[in-house]
């Protein structure tokens, strides 16, 4: 095979869709029944690469997602959420509509009892944004 040849392969497969890709792109949260129906516990979730982009300078956003929540009748399956929090990544969205729709997707998902979105995002021009967002089921109260 001829150098130019074997160039162009290797780029044929740089622009081919990987299959983590097509993983994130189809990612969607994904629940099992709770095993515990009707005991009150908390699940913690720490994911530390969440990235965006900002949406009016386009530079990207880093962030430390937490998730507290208190299962009802679903859980969140771990590695749903982690192919849904990576499909941010090419985003251009703001951090205070980060955090709440991923609130919302989670309710819409799981329906909790409770649950707390904190994203921690990354100091960028000297600035540390933290946004947090709540709501406990049969409130419909975000805090």
């Amino acid at each position: 095979m001829s150098q130019s040849n074997t160039q162009d392969q290797r780029q044929s497969n740089s622009r081919e869709i990987k299959y983590g890709e097509r993983a994130i792109a189809n990612g969607e949260l994904i629940t099992f029944p709770n095993p515990r129906v009707g005991r009150r516990y908390d699940i913690d979730i720490t994911l530390p690469e969440f990235t965006c982009k900002c949406p009016f300078s386009g530079y990207p956003d880093f962030a430390t997602i937490h998730i507290t929540y208190c299962p009802d009748e679903r859980v969140v399956e771990l590695k749903s959420l982690k192919l849904y929090i990576n499909s941010y990544r090419e985003r251009y969205i703001s951090h205070e509509e980060a955090v709440h729709e991923i609130l919302d997707d989670f309710v819409a998902a799981a329906d909790p009892l409770e649950i707390k979105i904190k994203g921690d995002f990354s100091p960028r021009g000297n600035v540390h944004t933290v946004i947090t967002a709540n709501l406990k089921k049969g409130t419909g109260n975000r805090e």
